[in-house]
């Protein structure tokens, strides 16, 4: 009686002050904007130069002939085909800084591309030092356009963005007469707001290069870097996984809160792995963004593929109704018609597993990468990619990848049965109970 009235207290409690706060979290503008960038600007670059990175570095601890003959066919000309790798990873950071003030102009009704491209040219100037650019080599200066740039690069596209909103609203901005092309007004309405914000950019840099004699984005990666270590424990890993379940078991979305606050330490942990991976080092980050949405989500948030099936195969009526239904939508990691239909949302009996099984997956993933029993991750690809497809190529082209992906499953199977069965039971009895009273 008193663990239910504890139970009944905690889940009022999360229901009514937690719940709230974490909501008005996910729908804050500016952090959908930042996940908007990541996903819908950055991540169809960072999937096209992982491509090439594959290629150049073929998964050589595989003992097969035809990949020890793609392995000697591309290392001849390895340099050449990292080209494309460097140079989409390179301007990662760019592509969030378009994308971010691209994303909040869109919300905000204003000139999506132009403000974009404003936040683009400011974060560019920020990534060069104060001194004559000509003698600038350019690939010094990639790094920073790219996965160590990202922090400035979100900062940069919300100022962006605020600034043209504020001269939008204000009307200090250059209207052009009626019967001009509508392209020639757009130009002219970005002018104030463009000389403004690269006028701003290019005083920030020069100060920081005169003071510390380093650019913005390494200034503000070397303040940040205390955080993103922290971000790459243990410690880090588990709680944000029970606070994606936690959120979920609510019906709130927790993947969409956590990754709002998460995204921009995760892909700065991966983009430090590919630019190893590039040079040949080790892979310095564990917790990146596939660590989630490849080894972590499997069929879904909460590791629900194992559940899937044996709903699948249950003796309820109900239960196999929802496994068919969520059957399709489980192969791609899509699992709302579980969540919701099972329901695993204030379910007592089903939100202990839902929470505890992707803490024992996270914990199995960090143990398998920290001692190196499974490389560690290294493309993002979209969340729908079906599980072992995404755990080889997550990893870089190698089995450890999906046998690592096919461990979880088993270990979360353990983990789903037995509250499974007891849900069943309920269910059971219930739906003889409806038949006996027809």
């Amino acid at each position: 009686m008193n663990d239910r009235l504890s139970n009944n207290w905690f889940m009022k409690w999360m229901e009514e002050s937690l719940m709230p706060v974490l909501a008005r979290i996910a729908q804050n503008v500016y952090l959908q904007s930042i996940r908007d960038a990541f996903s819908s600007f950055a991540l169809p670059v960072i999937l096209t130069g992982a491509l090439f990175l594959i290629i150049a570095n073929p998964p050589e601890g595989i003992n097969w002939a035809p990949i020890h003959a793609w392995a000697k066919a591309v290392k001849p000309i390895a340099a050449q085909i990292m080209i494309p790798f460097q140079l989409t990873f390179g301007i990662m950071a760019m592509m969030v800084a378009f994308g971010t003030a691209y994303s909040l102009a869109t919300r905000w009704d204003l000139d999506e591309t132009m403000t974009g491209i404003i936040s683009m040219l400011a974060f560019f100037i920020t990534s060069f030092p104060a001194t004559d650019v000509t003698k600038v080599t350019f690939g010094d200066v990639l790094n920073y356009l790219g996965g160590q740039g990202l922090f400035v690069a979100i900062i940069i596209g919300i100022i962006s963005a605020i600034v043209v909103r504020f001269f939008n609203k204000s009307g200090l901005v250059i209207k052009m007469p009626e019967g001009v092309p509508p392209y020639v007004v757009r130009s002219f309405l970005a002018l104030v707001p463009m000389f403004v914000m690269i006028v701003s950019a290019w005083i920030v840099e020069w100060i920081v290069w005169a003071n510390f004699h380093i650019t913005l984005p390494q200034l503000v990666l070397d303040l940040f870097k205390p955080l993103v270590a922290a971000s790459n424990s243990y410690p880090a890993a588990l709680a944000e996984i029970i606070l994606m379940m936690l959120l979920w078991s609510l019906g709130i979305h927790g993947m969409n809160v956590v990754s709002s606050i998460a995204y921009p330490f995760w892909m700065a942990q991966l983009a430090a792995n590919a630019e190893a991976a590039a040079k040949g080092l080790p892979l310095p980050g564990i917790v990146t963004e596939p660590f989630f949405h490849v080894f972590t989500h499997l069929g879904g948030s909460g590791t629900t593929w194992p559940l899937t099936i044996m709903f699948l195969l249950s003796a309820s009526a109900q239960l196999r109704t929802i496994g068919r239904a969520e059957l399709i939508p489980a192969i791609f990691n899509i699992n709302e018609p579980l969540i919701f239909g099972a329901p695993i949302v204030l379910n007592p009996i089903l939100i202990i597993p839902f929470i505890l099984a992707p803490a024992a997956v996270v914990t199995i993933n960090y143990f398998a990468f920290a001692v190196n029993l499974v490389p560690r991750p290294l493309i993002q690809l979209p969340f729908t990619v079906p599980v072992f497809i995404s755990g080889f190529l997550s990893s870089g082209g190698h089995w450890q990848g999906a046998l690592l992906q096919l461990v979880n499953l088993i270990v979360t199977a353990i983990i789903y049965y037995p509250f499974f069965k007891m849900y069943e039971a309920q269910l059971l009895k219930n739906e003889k109970e409806v038949k006996d009273q027809e």
